[in-house]
């Protein structure tokens, strides 16, 4: 009878310690689970969030990146299109400053040719004198015959 007793004495105990462990070990022990399981699902929800928010994060780079480039070739078109009419313009600066110092060159020509023939009328003036003195050898007074000279300076 001794492993009757024994047996059923261990049976007890074994209940007992089922019952003392349900009791007073089991609740702490599912809680503590259940709060490791809420931390895991947590954080797998947290890295799906951050793996969105990375996506999410990379689309609006690459976004941000077209825009910049577009930008960035508006501004180049602009400064394209600025330097040609800055070129345009110095063209229309520089032919219109030509055109002025060819109109003061062609000024001061007219200028000296006038000089130049009122020059040659005196030394054909005096030539004149010179060739009606020798014709009629004799000295012409130049106060004298003064309005001749003019009138010869001026048919010349």
């Amino acid at each position: 009878m001794d492993i009757n007793v024994t047996l059923i004495a261990q049976m007890a105990a074994f209940a007992m310690l089922v019952w003392f462990i349900h009791r007073v070990l089991m609740n702490p022990l599912v809680a503590m689970l259940s709060q490791r399981q809420k931390r895991i699902a947590d954080g797998l929800a947290a890295g799906e969030r951050g793996k969105h928010e990375l996506e999410l994060a990379s689309r609006r780079a690459v976004e941000n990146l077209h825009e910049a480039k577009q930008k960035a070739a508006e501004i180049i078109a602009q400064a394209d299109k600025r330097a040609a009419q800055l070129v345009e313009e110095a063209k229309a600066a520089a032919k219109l400053e030509a055109e002025r110092m060819i109109a003061g060159a062609q000024a001061s020509i007219a200028q000296e040719t006038v000089r130049a023939r009122e020059a040659l009328r005196g030394q054909v003036a005096g030539l004149a004198v010179a060739g009606a003195e020798k014709i009629l050898r004799r000295e012409i007074d130049a106060k004298a015959h003064a309005e001749l000279l003019d009138a010869i300076k001026n048919e010349l």
